[in-house]
């Protein structure tokens, strides 16, 4: 953690000092958002309780996804409503973030 310092003596000074440390072994994580998914796999999880407060410390590769706003049945709604295909019925959702009447619209304009 710290060169030149004993990883023994520096847990027991954090003990001393009130804060803990638990290692959680989780496979993956995901930190999910409005619009998109933060997925770490093998990730190393540390678990800090401080002053009665917990909080995680989380190592590893990221990868971040966009989340769609739309499903399967959208696509189907908007390709019928507008009379066009697929890849032009997902490209208005996607534009429209998933609203189905500015998509349909958007494609009969």
């Amino acid at each position: 953690m710290f060169p030149g310092v004993n990883p023994k003596q520096l847990q027991q000074a954090m003990k001393r000092m009130g804060i803990n440390q638990q290692e959680i072994h989780a496979t993956e994580v995901i930190i999910k958002t409005k619009d998109s998914e933060i997925y770490i796999q093998n990730p190393e999880v540390l678990k800090v309780s401080m002053g009665g407060q917990d909080s995680l410390q989380i190592t590893g590769k990221m990868e971040h996804r966009l989340l769609k706003n739309y499903t399967g049945e959208d696509v189907k709604t908007v390709m019928s409503q507008a009379k066009c295909s697929e890849e032009k019925a997902i490209g208005a959702l996607e534009k429209s973030n998933g609203d189905l009447a500015e998509a349909i619209l958007s494609l009969e304009i």
